[in-house]
């Protein structure tokens, strides 16, 4: 995280501030210092431990006013007392970037966990985030004479069939010449590959490893326009019904046992992304346990190799120190700044900024800051809104494209969707996918409820010219008008559940069992399905028409019943059609089963060789 080795820019540790323990509040210190420190430095803690000798707490400033830094620490703070001395390094909390982080397992200060012995985390431990001994071969990109500027790319190297670019330092000002460039083959990556010269004179030696501030964005880029790319996820609820960008930000709020986990992995394991970083940042030790367990097994269906090739996770469990969850999700976001500028897309998925805002309101409250609702620090919003703005699409130099999604996911206790987390990550996002604990009881898989979610991308002009250039040309009115379906027939439901099956007009049985096929054709997918786990767009939006064909007709039904026999058949159809691999004669037979069910139901027939429901398959109106 911060350099293994703390010291000053000019390379020596001398004159380094000093200070001394005054207050201890839980894993907040406020530290005497004999010289100002800056905001979001780092400090190490000397403690001597029974067990393990003399270890060097890393902790970073917080706040600093009249000679007095409040340090919050990323470890047990057991062992420190009033008098304690504490050793600032002038260096930032910052993160180690280059090759060899894909298929990486960090903590939230990028130790690699696989490298540290032991079933438990010891204070004061640290390993190395990279191999500075490890080589690749790279080619160069440009030449001698050439002028750079801060993030270009200088070679081209290969990790995990992906292409990883060198940049030039992330903190250059102003434009550079290259004075010499390394020939193409195989280097450490902490050997010189280049030396770039200023105006001043003044020369940079550049490796294939850099170290970057976490709280400070990168922006060595040109320009960052507003999302208008598609981005598939093969999720039919968010494809179709709710669209997310590439380079857009969203959320996933559910109460506990939800779904959101699942989603979540189908999210990553199925987006049309490069690059994939889970964060968990404060999730139950078990559940992290399962990401560690379940990632490195699932297979990438864009590459038919492991996704984990493609994945880094930065892992916070909830009985770590509250510091280090805020510590991942900065962590997880420079990472993914890294890889965009290298021009990749970047999925980012963060599990549960719940637990980081709840971390941001321990510190608040230690710190005596002014409470805001719930106790949570009044610059909240602000806090969230920062954050997610550093997701996003940008143009680099060179004219490459590269791209951060961001979809976090929120744990309201209780399932309460007007808490001030989800409230305050509402008004930052784009896209709100809300699960329903009803949803989930009913196994109405993912249990994304249609009427509370949206989609605030559908209203940019720029993603209605792209869906009609390369989805459909009504894309738009196709989600509109089922969105009108769902929320007649949510209606519908809700008065048949109050005046019974024959206290309401026929209408309302027909509205009801339109919402009914689309929920059950479209919304519920089958995550565990080979087929149906995974639908591609041109799939997608055949089956939206369909469907909405099929609600559109006026059908003549003779009383309620004949309208629940003919949309439950309609259903077995359409998820038999959802099971069938594309093209297949299954695919084939079952289309024709759906357009035979409406063709005779139009003409007032009654079909003979259909089979008839079976009774599990049968949703009724009580059951929704």
């Amino acid at each position: 995280m911060a350099s293994e080795n703390p010291q000053h820019q000019d390379g020596s540790t001398q004159g380094a501030t000093t200070g001394v323990v005054q207050g201890i509040t839980a894993n907040l210190l406020q530290v005497r210092v004999d010289k100002p420190v800056a905001q979001n430095e780092i400090g190490y803690v000397q403690v001597e431990d029974r067990e393990q000798g003399h270890i060097e707490l890393m902790g970073e400033v917080i706040k600093y006013g009249d000679g007095l830094a409040s340090v919050q620490v990323f470890d047990s703070t057991r062992g420190i007392e009033v008098g304690t001395t504490v050793r600032f390094s002038t260096s930032l909390l910052e993160v180690t970037l280059g090759p060899g982080m894909l298929s990486k397992e960090y903590d939230g200060l990028q130790n690699d966990l696989r490298a540290i012995d032991g079933v438990f985390l010891k204070r004061g431990s640290r390993s190395r985030a990279l191999d500075p001994d490890a080589e690749w071969a790279v080619k160069p990109l440009v030449a001698n004479g050439d002028a750079v500027y801060a993030g270009d790319w200088l070679a081209e190297s290969e990790e995990n069939q992906l292409p990883h670019r060198v940049l030039a330092p992330l903190d250059l000002e102003g434009q550079w010449t290259v004075r010499s460039i390394i020939g193409e083959g195989r280097i450490k990556a902490s050997e010189e590959l280049a030396v770039l010269e200023n105006g001043e004179g003044q020369t940079r030696s550049v490796s294939m490893i850099q170290r970057w501030p976490v709280k400070i964005p990168v922006r060595a880029h040109v320009d960052k326009p507003r999302p208008h790319r598609l981005l598939e996820t093969g999720v039919r609820t968010m494809d179709t019904l709710h669209p997310m960008l590439e380079g857009g930000t969203g959320f996933i709020p559910g109460p506990f046992g939800s779904g959101k986990t699942v989603l979540q992995h189908a999210i990553s394991k199925q987006a049309d992304a490069d690059i994939v970083i889970v964060a968990a940042c404060g999730e139950r030790a078990n559940e992290v346990v399962e990401i560690f367990n379940e990632f490195p097994e699932l297979d990438d269906p864009r590459t038919g190799r492991k996704l984990m090739e493609r994945t880094i996770i930065i892992a916070n469990t909830s009985n770590m120190p509250v510091a280090a969850r805020e510590a991942s999700v900065y962590t997880a976001m420079t990472i993914g700044e890294f890889y965009r500028q290298m021009g990749l897309r970047v999925l980012l998925l963060a599990d549960s900024t719940s637990r980081w805002a709840q971390a941001l309101r321990e510190m608040s409250n230690r710190l005596e800051d002014l409470p805001g609702p719930d106790a949570f620090p009044m610059d909240l919003s602000a806090t969230i809104a920062n954050f997610y703005a550093r997701a996003g699409t940008v143009v680099l130099r060179n004219g490459k494209k590269g791209a951060i999604t961001f979809i976090g996911t929120v744990s309201p206790a209780g399932g309460n969707l007007k808490e001030p987390v989800t409230e305050a990550t509402k008004k930052a996002t784009r896209c709100f996918y809300a699960l329903s604990q009803g949803r989930a009881d009913s196994k109405r898989y993912p249990a994304v409820d249609p009427i509370q979610s949206y989609s605030k991308y559908l209203e940019y002009p720029e993603f209605l010219a792209y869906a009609e250039a390369n989805l459909s040309d009504r894309y738009a009115e196709q989600a509109a008008e089922m969105k009108n379906v769902l929320l007649r027939g949510s209606e519908a439901r809700d008065q048949i559940n109050i005046l019974g099956d024959d206290g309401v007009p026929l209408d309302y049985h027909v509205r009801f069992w339109r919402d009914e096929l689309l929920d059950f054709a479209i919304l519920q997918q089958d995550a565990f399905d080979d087929v149906d786990q995974m639908t591609p767009m041109q799939r997608q939006l055949d089956m939206a028409a369909t469907v909405l064909d099929i609600c559109r007709e006026d059908f003549d039904f003779a009383g309620f019943e004949a309208v629940s026999a003919f949309y439950k058949d309609l259903i077995n159809a359409f998820r038999q059609w959802n099971y069938a691999p594309l093209d297949s004669e299954e695919f084939a037979r079952q289309r024709e089963r759906i357009a035979k069910l409406v063709r005779e139901q139009r003409e007032g027939q009654t079909s003979d060789n259909t089979a008839p429901s079976t009774a599990a398959d049968q949703p009724t109106a009580s059951a929704s």
